[in-house]
């Protein structure tokens, strides 16, 4: 009976969050109200509430979803950052993306970017990962570096998805996306890594110099 419930709330989700997409694509995010959402659904707004807190949470589902702190945090010994966060996201573009429909993506992305509220809304969703990222970060490589690393990082990933995106707004095949999303992928990691590469050899010496004073020293 367990099962059933969780599958029955799983169909309720879904229902909801497809019938709040079709409205938003035919009207816009403003224009819909949760009750229009609710009574389209045919579901009690307090059901919908249950399922999604605000309007916003109905057209942000996935937005920031990415855990790129807990990617930093939870990697292997002797895995660095970047080569966690790059095999995260080499394998995401890679995988199968059955059952993705390209319209229907674009239709959500040209929804979030039509609307205000939805774009601020975004941006906090954003903001907030890229301040997990520094956090994760911090430990190894110094708050200020690691602000600037997180930022940098953040950065690359929005514009590796502003780029998928746009190769399906102009009408690309999702495998030809998917393949030029691999290529963006290695070249943003190759740039980024150059980087702190450059900087972890910059510590290393400074490190073994400081060492070795130290030992003079002793």
């Amino acid at each position: 009976m367990a099962g059933l419930r969780e599958r029955k709330k799983e169909e309720t989700r879904r229902r909801i969050a497809a019938t709040a997409w079709r409205l938003f694509a035919e009207r816009g995010f403003e224009a819909v109200t949760v009750n229009e959402i609710a009574e389209a659904a045919q579901v009690a707004k307090a059901t919908l509430f249950t399922y999604f807190p605000t309007k916003e949470a109905l057209a942000l589902q996935g937005v920031g979803d990415d855990d790129l702190a807990g990617l930093v945090t939870g990697r292997p010994a002797g895995v660095t950052a970047l080569a966690a966060l790059r095999a995260h996201f080499r394998a995401l573009a890679a995988g199968p993306m059955a059952g993705l429909d390209p319209e229907v993506l674009v239709a959500r992305v040209r929804v979030i970017f039509d609307s205000p509220a939805l774009s601020g809304a975004t941006n906090a969703l954003l903001y907030r990962q890229r301040q997990q990222l520094t956090q994760a970060l911090t430990a190894e490589l110094g708050e200020r570096t690691a602000k600037l690393a997180a930022a940098q990082i953040s950065a690359s990933l929005v514009t590796l998805q502003e780029g998928f995106f746009r190769q399906l707004a102009d009408g690309a095949s999702l495998e030809d996306a998917r393949r030029q999303l691999g290529e963006d992928v290695e070249l943003a990691f190759d740039l980024l890594s150059h980087g702190l590469d450059r900087h972890d050899r910059k510590q290393g010496r400074a490190q073994s110099r400081a060492q070795s004073k130290s030992q003079r020293q002793a």
